[in-house]
């Protein structure tokens, strides 16, 4: 029997070598691109669940901003519950799965491989139906993951999307060449403070704005998934814009905050939340500077890759607090490596 966390903690780890392994491949990731360039969509659309739905917001963020391409998350339930077969000529269809095994993904890459996209499966699993399903594929390579919670997959999930999309735009993936070490200094931040302070808490809200959205949804479910906690995520505009009514001294808020746009936008929010006497958590290249009573930086890095690293300290958030409050995250209740639904 394994000591409780033990898979999750040295998954969590292997991440500097898991990243810096992904931009040492990414040629392979570029040959992809290059095809996907050769057939300029009209625009794109991204399948995923769980984790990889968030990782696939991050990727919407990507294409809009980065490829001035008009990018949406599907509801893979059109096709396999109500049977839809829209019209997908000319559109980029990119399937995002970890393990690659949800039948209602590879339903919807077939249909949509059927009905004229072209697809792109980014997985972590080369032999898995989603990969086979589509007309191209990104290996993730993360190696096998035991824990049930995704943490080296998403990552490095994370990262996969970002060479690709900037491949597509013609870019050589330099901006990341020096994840694998920065990832190491992410992971060496202090979050023993945040655990003491947390590990009683009832619920938690987390928020961010940009592509650090995405941050803010996974460090949710890593929260929710791990430790139990009622943990719900907010845009930092929609935050404002109703849900910051409920929040009051018994909230703990983790604020993703972050240099560039995205962070600069959470500046209101800090500042809302905080008049609410919320117990405030910022995380992120920017947190040293934020007001809040807990702060846990991040290494500065291009806006556009910083998630890949926001998320570090988070998973090991999530692992302290679940060993803090007797649970072990690598065996959740209910909870199995891959949910299978239609």
């Amino acid at each position: 029997m394994t000591a409780a966390g033990q898979h999750m903690a040295a998954e969590i780890a292997e991440q500097p070598a898991v990243l810096a392994g992904l931009v040492a491949r990414r040629t392979e990731i570029a040959d992809v691109a290059r095809i996907i360039a050769r057939r300029p969509p009209r625009f794109a659309l991204l399948a995923a669940r769980g984790s990889s739905d968030h990782a696939a917001l991050y990727a919407k963020y990507l294409m809009e901003v980065l490829l001035g391409l008009p990018a949406g998350l599907v509801s893979p339930s059109t096709v396999t519950l109500y049977g839809a077969r829209p019209d997908l000529r000319d559109v980029l269809l990119v399937s995002v799965s970890q393990s690659g095994g949800s039948p209602d993904l590879v339903e919807f890459t077939e249909t949509a491989r059927d009905r004229g996209a072209l697809t792109v499966a980014v997985t972590n699993t080369p032999s898995s139906p989603v990969h086979k399903a589509a007309e191209l594929a990104v290996d993730i390579g993360a190696g096998t993951e035991h824990a049930v919670a995704a943490t080296k997959t998403y990552s490095a999930t994370l990262l996969a999307l970002y060479l690709l999309v900037d491949a597509v735009r013609g870019g050589d993936g330099s901006a990341a060449t020096e994840l694998g070490a920065l990832a190491e200094q992410a992971l060496a931040v202090p979050v023993q403070r945040a655990i003491d302070r947390y590990r009683f808490v009832d619920r938690i809200i987390t928020t961010g704005r940009g592509y650090s959205y995405a941050t803010a949804l996974e460090s949710a479910l890593k929260l929710a998934e791990t430790s139990y906690l009622a943990a719900r995520a907010y845009s930092g505009a929609d935050l404002l814009h109703g849900p910051v009514a409920a929040i009051d001294e018994e909230t703990a808020v983790l604020a993703v905050t972050g240099a560039g746009r995205g962070g600069a936008a959470m500046r209101q929010v800090l500042a809302a939340v905080a008049e609410r006497g919320a117990d405030v958590l910022a995380l992120g290249s920017a947190a040293e500077d934020a007001p809040a009573d807990v702060r846990v930086p991040v290494p500065r890095v291009a806006e556009e890759l910083a998630p890949v690293l926001e998320v570090l300290p988070v998973q090991r958030l999530a692992l302290g607090l679940a060993l803090a409050r007797g649970g072990d995250p690598d065996r959740p209740r209910g909870l199995h490596k891959v949910t299978k639904t239609r």
